[in-house]
């Protein structure tokens, strides 16, 4: 099972991040864009595991104890790549996101999993293989991006798996907060 914890969103927060993903298609040369089915905030990359290892996970989450918070997309930025750019929409800085990505990542070690080792950069991928006009400027759609606010309420343990082709992520459990 390819496994992940992610913060899912409302639909309503999705079709406002949609506004986002058609302004950046207008000056886009390439690029496949993400879809409301695909739309979530990872918190932990697990990979690709054993299904007996699934309680092991839920009692992780249920371990992490925290408080419904709200977060606020901040800027569109990217990851650069050769064959086109991730795009992907800031988080502001949030402490409490920080300390529940923390306490899930620390967790998981300790039950012996094997994760990225790499500082967390919460960001909502919003594109892959992104080429953009040279007209293009974020800075247009700065202000729109910040009065987006996320509220969060639970977290979701994730399985992404390839049916008839298609990318499809279904949730295996959810821990309210």
């Amino acid at each position: 099972m390819r496994l992940f914890i992610a913060i899912n969103f409302k639909e309503s927060v999705k079709n406002k991040i949609q506004d986002i993903i058609k302004e950046v298609k207008k000056y886009s040369i390439q690029g496949k864009f993400v879809n409301n089915e695909h739309m979530h905030l990872t918190l932990e990359f697990i990979g690709d595991i054993p299904s007996e290892k699934v309680e092991t996970i839920k009692d992780v989450m249920d371990q992490v104890v925290t408080e419904p918070f709200t977060m606020t997309l901040s800027e569109l930025g990217y990851f650069k790549r050769k064959e086109g750019n991730i795009q992907w929409l800031e988080i502001e800085h949030n402490e409490i996101l920080l300390k529940t990505q923390a306490k899930l990542h620390q967790l998981l070690i300790k039950q012996g999993f094997e994760l990225e080792n790499r500082a967390y950069k919460p960001h909502l991928t919003i594109g892959r293989k992104v080429k953009l006009k040279d007209n293009f400027n974020s800075e247009d759609l700065s202000n729109i991006i910040k009065q987006i606010s996320i509220n969060v309420d639970k977290i979701d343990l994730m399985k992404s798996e390839h049916i008839n082709g298609k990318l499809v992520h279904s949730i295996v459990y959810t821990k309210n907060i």
